[in-house]
């Protein structure tokens, strides 16, 4: 599968700041060595200069002590000023130098590193503007939908891998359970983040397709059946009639993106017997991403892809700028392979009753979506 061209600058800043910390503290460092040495040498300059001088008043003095006249004496006392003052001008005219030829060297150092900080930081904001601009994953579903421009109000690249999956997936073991190939992930993520209407590699897993569609529900900002209506939506799961009229409640792309997702999962169910996912399977693995509070989103998905802090969340009311960065799988860690699965488990408690939803809409989802334009395949 071929990788997607990174910027050029997109590798100078990530190796920039994957060492400028090393590089500002070897920087620092030797500022403090050298402006240390300055010290100690003019410490030393100082001591030298007194050194010479309490030489000369000794020596001076005892010339002095000689037998001699008024005027001889004024003459060596002259002597012994002038030639005290020219040591310690000379002392302290080199550790003046020092100290200013130590100043350019910090200055210089700080100079530059302050002008390659500006140029990476600049680049970085051309970046976000442009993966900002282009980004599925991360991004909310509404927003996604209307730079397609489609009548259809579902995301691309849920509709391609659903129908790459009813084409040549579904007999697959373990579909939706199975977990993915990080590199191949890495390389899906990145191809959609920078074309969301690119499409799937020829050959490419059906483990590895589910999975992706499995993380770009789990990137949403917010479930598919939205904070609003999730207690009103676990409180219906044993009522068909209440579910359809609370489900008509949410948004057109919300509501016709689950109905495509749970027409798909009804698929794969309908071939338990060669992929080993009946409904009550698939509705484990699927609830956790799909009906969800604010307090329990997926935070293993962490580890591989980069959220935006909650400070800046809140503190940017703009919505279109609050998305994570989910081109950027974390590095893998040196003793692991770049081809090492993907876990799935988030380690949150079981939320049966997300649960037994997600099983209801599998289940019944022609008697639940009735109002909606039925996904079909041939």
């Amino acid at each position: 599968m071929p990788s997607p061209v990174s910027p050029q600058w997109q590798d100078k800043a990530s190796d920039f700041f994957s060492t400028s910390g090393v590089k500002l503290k070897e920087a620092g460092q030797s500022a403090g060595t050298f402006v240390g040495e300055v010290a100690k040498d003019a410490k030393g300059n100082v001591t030298d200069v007194a050194e010479k001088v309490g030489s000369m008043v000794k020596s001076r003095w005892s010339f002095l002590q000689q037998p001699s006249t008024r005027q001889a004496m004024q003459e060596r006392l002259a002597s012994a000023a002038a030639t005290t003052g020219m040591f310690f001008r000379k002392g302290m005219s080199e550790t003046k130098d020092k100290v200013a030829v130590g100043k350019i060297m910090v200055e210089e150092v700080a100079k530059k590193t302050a002008q390659k900080s500006k140029t990476l930081l600049t680049d970085i904001e051309r970046w976000q503007k442009l993966m900002l601009f282009n980004s599925v994953f991360g991004v909310q579903i509404e927003l996604t939908v209307q730079r397609q421009q489609s009548t259809r109000p579902i995301p691309y690249i849920l509709v391609k891998c659903a129908d790459y999956l009813i084409l040549s997936g579904l007999n697959s073991p373990e579909l939706f359970k199975l977990e993915g190939n990080k590199k191949c992930i890495h390389q899906l993520v990145s191809s959609y983040n920078q074309d969301p209407n690119a499409s799937l590699p020829e050959g490419v897993s059906p483990v590895d397709v589910a999975a992706l569609a499995k993380y770009y529900l789990a990137s949403l900002p917010e479930p598919l059946t939205t904070f609003e209506l999730h207690d009103e939506i676990i409180a219906a799961r044993s009522s068909i009639h209440v579910m359809r009229n609370i489900l008509k409640r949410l948004p057109t792309v919300n509501y016709m993106t689950l109905e495509l997702i749970t027409a798909l999962l009804l698929r794969v169910s309908q071939k338990s017997p060669l992929n080993k996912m009946d409904a009550r399977s698939l509705a484990m693995e699927m609830a956790p991403i799909i009906i969800w509070n604010k307090d329990q989103r997926p935070e293993s998905y962490r580890q591989f892809w980069n959220y935006p802090s909650k400070t800046q969340s809140k503190t940017n009311g703009d919505p279109a700028h609050n998305f994570p960065e989910w081109d950027m799988l974390a590095d893998a860690e040196d003793d692991e392979s770049v081809d090492a699965s993907i876990p799935l488990d988030d380690d949150l408690p079981v939320d049966f009753a997300a649960i037994e939803v997600v099983q209801c809409l599998i289940e019944h989802h022609n008697a639940i979506f009735t109002d909606a334009n039925e996904t079909v395949w041939r």
